[in-house]
């Protein structure tokens, strides 16, 4: 699993012209699955996500996360976190997990959070769909998190 957090001040999912998702302070969430990822990974994954200490609470030291920074989490769904552009131009996604499970594995995820922080702290975009990602990044925060690193 490979996921982008950026910390932002606000962010927005639009598919077609309609809001999916939307939050304010908190942490926008690029969520890649890969082959192999299974529930454990969502929760470690989940978990590790929301322990992060990437908010102020004194002028720049990073010393709380989003839940105590009262913050929300919007996930959206990034197959292209897995692109290998080791070969030739055109990234091959042969690592990211397919369709069914992928959505599957996605939705865990989501539900995973909003099992541990709220319902009303969790927004997301809609899986598979063509989405236009609006965000205001706050720092600039970004922060690479990938199950397979140790």
């Amino acid at each position: 699993m490979r996921i982008l957090i950026q910390r932002v001040s606000r962010a927005k999912v639009t598919v077609s012209g309609e809001t999916t998702g939307e939050i304010g302070a908190g942490l926008l969430v690029f969520l890649g699955i890969g082959n192999g990822d299974d529930e454990m990974t969502c929760r470690l994954m989940a978990e590790k996500l929301l322990k992060l200490r990437i908010f102020d609470k004194e002028a720049g030291k990073m010393d709380r996360d989003v839940t105590l920074a009262s913050g929300s989490v919007l996930v959206v769904s990034q197959f292209t976190l897995y692109a290998d552009t080791r070969k030739g131009n055109r990234p091959s996604f042969t690592d990211a997990a397919g369709g069914e499970e992928a959505k599957r594995l996605y939705d865990y995820f989501v539900a995973y959070l909003r099992s541990l922080i709220g319902t009303d702290k969790v927004a997301e975009g809609r899986f598979g769909a063509m989405m236009e990602v609006e965000i205001c990044n706050d720092g600039p925060v970004t922060i690479w998190l990938d199950s397979e690193l140790k």
